[in-house]
């Protein structure tokens, strides 16, 4: 084979394991995002639904609803649920208010990452309203509620693998925001509860 030739078959070589190289790292930065929209259409890993309007007809299936709130240690902040169940019929909408306390002495902020439990009844809890698509900010000691207006999709009575499931549990976990306000302190904290 000619050197000429050799070269270009070297150099093609060469560009196809760079563009090979550089279609993987594109990909390793597009799969959580990508994994997350996964999560969120078709709630999988007990990711909830986001819903504009609630259902026009109800089911017959009433489930109890538990809510379950934690903060990381490194937002001094308290969250807790008004009530620990509610029991719910497909397809009513329910409203739930989460209190929380900045116990800081400055501003801070906070991003709730939820989850439903079992996994297979992501895809039918559907929020209408929540503090947890967006972020949060409290002034020092200040005391807000928060609601959640959701309801259970009255499809998952059709579901074969929601039969038997009686309790759902809707879990909050609060994380210190990406970006804090000056002067933020997130490192004095009390056990939340």
């Amino acid at each position: 084979m000619a050197a000429p030739q050799q070269n270009a078959k070297t150099r093609r070589a060469a560009f196809a394991a760079f563009g090979a190289a550089a279609l993987m790292l594109g990909l390793s930065f597009a799969s959580v995002p990508l994994y997350r929209m996964f999560c969120a259409v078709t709630g999988y890993g007990g990711t909830t639904q986001r819903a504009e309007v609630a259902p026009t007809t109800r089911g017959q299936r009433v489930i109890d609803v538990h809510f379950v709130s934690t903060v990381a240690s490194s937002l001094p902040w308290r969250l807790t649920p008004e009530t620990n169940s509610l029991s719910v019929r497909t397809g009513e909408t329910k409203t739930v208010f989460f209190r929380v306390t900045n116990e800081s002495d400055q501003e801070t902020a906070g991003q709730a990452v939820y989850n439903v439990s079992p996994d297979q009844a992501g895809g039918f809890f559907n929020k209408i309203s929540c503090f947890c698509f967006s972020e949060q900010r409290l002034a020092p000691h200040e005391t807000a509620e928060w609601p959640v207006v959701f309801f259970l999709d009255p499809k998952l009575e059709k579901e074969e693998s929601m039969n038997g499931v009686e309790t759902l549990t809707l879990s909050y976990t609060m994380f210190p925001a990406k970006t804090q306000p000056k002067g933020a302190a997130l490192n004095q904290t009390k056990p939340n509860g």
